[in-house]
């Protein structure tokens, strides 16, 4: 009788990574308050309209899950998927934390400075997944270069109607 586990497809990461990623945009979803307050900002002149943003955040969430379950089943061990998970946890967090500064806190001077490591926590997860999947790796570039180009968004807002107070 061999001893060794028998190999399966396993669903898992497909199922976790689709989960975790409806999970961030929900909640992203929740905290972006389009009301008076953002309405009433001064608006770069190349942001694009507001109906892009659901659309161009769908994409991107459907690409960065599929990235994290390729790059979960291609990870050559359990540490290498753990440093996964805290890298995609941490992207996460920040995703999140941009949209509560700016959008529920009204502070689109602390989202700038915040956004910065977001990109950072992008940049690092298409590092390190280069190594296991350079497919996976290349699927989150659509992200990485949409918050560069939000970064852009949010200097010029900042600029168009700072200085911002913690009244809101």
């Amino acid at each position: 009788m061999n001893n060794e586990p028998t190999r399966r497809t396993n669903f898992s990461p497909i199922l976790i990574s689709g989960l975790a990623t409806l999970g961030v945009a929900v909640s992203g979803a929740l905290l972006t308050e389009i009301g008076p307050w953002y309405q009433g900002l001064l608006q770069p002149a190349f942001k694009p309209p507001d109906a892009w943003f659901g659309p161009v955040w769908t994409l991107i969430f459907i690409l960065t899950a599929t990235a994290g379950a390729m790059a979960w089943k291609r990870a050559p061990n359990r540490t290498s998927r753990c440093w996964l998970i805290c890298l995609f946890a941490l992207n996460a967090g920040l995703n999140l934390l941009w949209s509560l500064l700016f959008f529920k806190l009204h502070r689109p001077d602390w989202a700038l400075i915040e956004v910065g490591f977001l990109w950072l926590s992008i940049a690092a997860l298409m590092w390190t997944m280069k190594s296991y999947s350079s497919r996976a790796s290349v699927l989150l570039l659509p992200y990485w270069l949409w918050v560069s180009y939000a970064s852009a968004i949010n200097y010029v807002t900042v600029q168009l109607n700072g200085p911002f107070s913690t009244a809101y």
